[in-house]
């Protein structure tokens, strides 16, 4: 795999990811069911918890094309802002689009 598709399939795979928590009513997506809807603070923390796996399998990317390069906290300040920013049309999804009964 060449170095820019493995760099697009990690933003693919972190904007999925982002909105998995909100438009899924199942725990960590393969769960039961959240009777009746799962709270946003599990929202939240599988947010948290995708957010490591996208990491995992952008290092696992990265070791593949060759040296791993250091990180600051900077650098994962800044990701997961963009992660954050990546969940936004799920969140809308979930909390601000009104339904019609």
């Amino acid at each position: 795999m060449s170095q820019s598709a493995s760099i697009w399939l990690v933003i693919l795979a972190a904007f999925v990811a982002a909105n998995l928590p909100f438009v899924s009513r199942r725990w960590l997506l393969v769960g039961p069911l959240a009777q009746p809807t799962k709270p946003l603070l599990a929202r939240l923390a599988e947010l948290a918890l995708l957010y490591f796996l996208v990491g995992g399998l952008a290092l696992l990317l990265e070791r593949r094309a060759g040296q791993i390069a250091p990180q600051g906290w900077e650098f994962y300040a800044v990701t997961a802002t963009l992660f954050v920013t990546f969940a936004f049309p799920g969140f809308v999804f979930r909390y601000l689009v009104r339904r019609r009964h």
